[in-house]
């Protein structure tokens, strides 16, 4: 039996006030992470982006306008030196990328990368996992550490995966939406 909610007890992680830029909404951002395209990336509130994280909000679909090219929801952490970039594809001899979607209470591990077309939201991603593009993670699920996700896998709700390729290793409580959001709320 794997440990999924061993996390529950950990203690509070603090950080320095003058590392982080605050919004209006609660987001805290590093100075030290690197969002390109700001203008197309939509932050939900209370969500933390970490030292030397990147987001690629740069990365769309040519032509005029501002589009949403990253929705992040409420009350997710994107971890240190992890990588969200929209998934992109070949389609009719032209090249182009495509929007992503992240929920609430959402925590991407350190030194993840991120290619998803949709995350759900009670997502937990672990450490040094690679998801690929187009993949579809939802609701009330976990990725464990080093996990390998194939592009376009559809990872199932209350499911654990791990391994490289990506295989389903246990189910979660029904409880899970609970214990994920007394972990992200402030106390």
């Amino acid at each position: 039996m794997l440990s999924i909610t061993s996390s529950i007890d950990a203690q509070p992680v603090h950080y320095e006030k003058s590392e982080y830029i605050e919004t209006d909404t609660g987001n805290k951002v590093s100075r030290k992470s690197t969002i390109h395209g700001s203008q197309n990336i939509i932050l939900g509130g209370k969500t933390i982006i970490q030292t030397e994280c990147m987001v690629r909000g740069d990365l769309r679909r040519t032509g005029t306008g501002h589009a949403v090219v990253i929705a992040v929801g409420r009350f997710c952490l994107l971890a240190q030196r992890s990588l969200i970039r929209p998934p992109s594809k070949v389609y009719k001899t032209v090249f182009s990328y495509y929007p992503m979607k992240i929920g609430d209470f959402v925590h991407v591990g350190e030194g993840s990368i991120v290619e998803a077309a949709q995350i759900g939201s009670h997502v937990r991603i672990g450490k040094n996992c690679v998801i690929g593009r187009f993949a579809i993670i939802k609701d009330n699920a976990v990725i464990l550490d080093n996990t390998v996700v194939a592009p376009n896998c559809v990872i199932p709700s209350f499911s654990v995966y791990a391994g490289n390729p990506a295989v389903m290793v246990e189910e979660l409580p029904t409880c899970w939406p609970q214990i994920m959001e007394r972990e992200a709320r402030p106390k």
